[in-house]
C-alpha cells in the first residue's frame, strides 16, 4: 500500500516506518554501535562515529585529550577543517601562525594546529597520507560555479564555504566566523616559481590521518572537491570520522617537546587551563 505522505497521519507513518534504517552516510547513535570500532578503543570511550557523504559536512565539540581518526575510504575524500576553541570561539584555528611558527607549510605527523592566540588546539599524531594543504583554502559559491556550472548549497555540486556555514551554525557561529581553513587527503606544494602545483589524487583506498585535541575544540569538517582539483567533473568520495576520549598530553610527549615553538604553545595551553 503507498502511504500518503501529502496527510500528517500519512507523513507520521512513514516516518515511523523509517525507523532503523542506516545508509552510509550517516552519524551512528550511540557512536560505540559502531561496526568497527578503532583498535584498542573501549565502546565507551567513543565520541563520534560518522561517514560523511561526498559533498557533505560534519561537526563536533570535543573534550581536551580526544582523538579523532579522518580515513580517506575510497582514495578521494578532501577534509577541509575549521577548528575552534569551544569555550571561547573567537579563538580559532589560524593557519599562518600555524605556518610560521613551524617554519614548515607542509603538514604532516607531529605537526600542531595553532590557534591566533597561540595555542595548540591539535596535533597531527599520525599521518599515513602525507597530502594536504595549508595555501589553498575552501572552496566557494563562485568557484564551483566557474568549474562545474553551479555551486550553491542545495544543487549537485556544493562548496565547502557554503557547508561550512551550514555546520557553524550549529554552534551559534555565522559567516564571519569562517576562518582559513587547511585539507587534509588533498595536498599542494609550491614550485621554485611559485606556482601551485596540485597533489589531488585519487590516491590508494584507506588512508588515515589522526588529530589529538589539545583544549577543548569545535571540529567542523566539509568533504568537497579541493578547490585546486583541476579535473572538470565534481569528484569526490566519503570521509570516515571517528573519535573517542583520550589522556590529556603528558609533559613527556614528544610531540609537544619536538621544537621549542611547539613546547612553548603547549604551556599557553597549560596556563589556560590553570584554573
Amino acid at each position: 500500500m503507498t502511504t500518503n505522505t501529502a496527510d500528517p497521519y500519512g507523513a507520521q507513518a512513514h516516518a515511523r516506518a523509517m525507523a532503523g534504517t542506516k545508509v552510509e552516510s550517516m552519524p551512528t547513535l550511540p557512536p560505540w554501535e559502531a561496526e568497527a570500532l578503532p583498535a584498542g578503543v573501549a565502546p565507551q570511550d567513543m565520541l563520534w562515529a560518522e561517514t560523511i557523504a561526498p559533498g557533505g559536512y560534519g561537526a563536533k565539540r570535543l573534550s581536551r585529550g580526544a582523538r579523532v581518526r579522518l580515513t580517506d575510504l575510497q582514495g578521494d575524500a578532501c577534509a577541509s577543517v575549521l577548528v575552534f576553541n569551544a569555550e571561547c570561539p573567537v579563538e580559532r584555528l589560524n593557519v599562518a601562525d600555524t605556518v610560521k611558527v613551524q617554519w614548515n607549510a607542509y603538514l604532516g605527523e607531529g605537526r600542531l594546529l595553532l590557534s591566533d592566540m597561540g595555542r595548540v588546539l591539535m596535533s597531527l599524531v599520525e599521518d599515513g597520507a602525507a597530502t594536504h594543504d595549508a595555501f589553498c583554502g575552501a572552496s566557494n559559491r563562485a568557484s564551483n560555479a566557474r568549474k562545474y556550472g553551479e555551486g550553491d548549497n542545495w544543487g549537485p555540486h556544493p562548496n565547502a564555504r557554503d557547508r561550512f556555514a551550514l555546520a557553524v551554525a550549529k554552534f551559534g557561529l555565522g559567516r564571519k566566523d569562517i576562518h582559513p581553513c587547511i585539507n587534509l587527503f588533498k595536498g599542494v606544494r609550491i614550485a621554485s616559481d611559485g606556482a601551485v602545483e596540485p597533489h589531488v589524487g585519487p590516491f590508494a583506498p584507506g588512508r588515515t590521518v589522526t588529530l589529538r585535541a589539545e583544549m577543548e575544540v569545535i571540529l567542523v569538517l566539509a568533504n568537497c572537491p579541493h578547490v585546486a582539483d583541476p579535473r572538470p567533473d565534481y569528484r569526490v568520495t566519503p570521509l570516515r570520522v571517528d573519535a573517542w576520549r583520550g589522556p590529556v598530553t603528558a609533559e613527556d610527549d614528544p610531540v609537544r617537546n619536538a621544537t621549542p615553538e611547539g613546547r612553548r604553545a603547549f604551556l599557553n595551553v597549560e596556563d589556560y587551563y590553570r584554573r
